[in-house]
């Protein structure tokens, strides 16, 4: 935690402190997982503000932090700082306004640049955190192929595959699980419904759990029964996009090249209307951090960038086909941390 905060308190000038409210920066620099707490950081200070509720945990999960759970605002009012820099994005208006009025002599300002940049190249200890948790990922599709079949809904796939990976570690998902099958594979974010699975659909998994703080990313696309030959050319032009832009991946390369890499082929194969999301995006405390490999990304991928490559093809009233691994830049290429088979498997 030292050298992240020395690193953002290096664009911090003399007489500014920084109040720090979103979670995930919360954990980045001081380690505390609850809600309702702000972090103070100056160059003399590091304080956690919180309440009764949260100071044995705030104690047992942090280090080199003053715990304050009485009068906050008397111990900002205390601090030599006269400028409070703050995060704009997550510190709302009403909130601003409450502060100034109750520290008057204090001047807030937006922080000039972002306070989770730091966060978006992973040191070896996150890298290895991301990496468990994506290894979970990949148990519980081994398990969740074992219960797959048709007759049972979306929502009991989805709630298996939660179950396995809480049961096994995870602490929480990193986003809703979209499980979506026949027609409904076609929606991009269809998450779990009632519908039944039936022979002959594809069936499109894309889930993720939280595991040390942690989150992981994978899907993967299945078919019931017998595939069509059309599931079949659909899902190997998926396939060959995505290994095309894996292949493509090192340190200096452009986030919309990547992206262009793996879009060239699905245009190639007559499906430029059907891919209408990005390539990727980044991966870390958050399921979506920066860099994107998007078309419109001006980003550059550096060693340490944790990123998802998910190209897709949609259609409409016929299904969907999506396939992502989670890799990290290295400073040669890319890591594939990501173990799942690919190969179309037909159940």
């Amino acid at each position: 935690m030292d050298k992240r905060i020395e690193k953002l308190m290096s664009s911090v000038s003399h007489g500014q402190g920084v109040l720090i409210s979103s979670k995930a920066n919360i954990f980045y620099y001081s380690g505390f997982t609850s809600e309702d707490c702000l972090l103070y950081i100056s160059n003399d200070r590091r304080a956690l503000l919180t309440d009764s509720r949260y100071t044995v945990q705030a104690k047992q999960e942090t280090s080199g932090f003053e715990i304050i759970s009485d009068n906050i605002t008397d111990y900002l009012k205390s601090t030599e700082e006269k400028t409070i820099l703050f995060e704009e994005n997550y510190l709302t208006v009403g909130e601003k306004q409450r502060l100034e009025q109750k520290l008057q002599g204090k001047e807030f300002l937006p922080f000039q640049g972002s306070i989770s940049n730091p966060r978006y190249i992973k040191d070896k200890e996150e890298i290895k955190k991301i990496k468990s948790a994506e290894a979970l990922g990949d148990a519980a599709f081994e398990h969740i192929l074992k219960i797959i079949k048709s007759g049972i809904s979306e929502k009991d796939i989805a709630l298996e595959l939660e179950f396995f990976m809480k049961k096994n570690g995870a602490s929480g998902l990193s986003f809703e699980t979209i499980c979506a099958s026949g027609v409904r594979s076609s929606m991009p974010h269809g998450t779990a419904s009632d519908k039944i699975i039936m022979p002959g659909e594809l069936l499109t998994l894309d889930f993720g759990c939280v595991l040390d703080g942690y989150c992981s990313d994978m899907t993967r696309t299945v078919v019931i029964g017998k595939a069509t030959d059309r599931q079949k050319e659909i899902y190997n032009l998926v396939l060959n996009a995505q290994k095309t832009a894996l292949d493509a991946l090192m340190p200096s390369l452009a986030c919309a090249d990547a992206d262009k890499a793996a879009r060239d082929v699905i245009c190639s194969g007559g499906y430029k209307e059907n891919f209408g999301h990005s390539l990727g995006h980044s991966v870390g405390i958050e399921i979506h951090e920066a860099p994107n490999l998007s078309p419109k990304s001006k980003d550059i991928l550096t060693a340490g960038n944790v990123v998802t490559v998910e190209p897709g093809i949609y259609i409409e009233d016929f299904g969907g086909v999506r396939i992502e691994d989670l890799v990290v830049i290295t400073d040669n290429g890319m890591e594939n941390l990501t173990c799942s088979p690919k190969e179309l498997i037909i159940i």
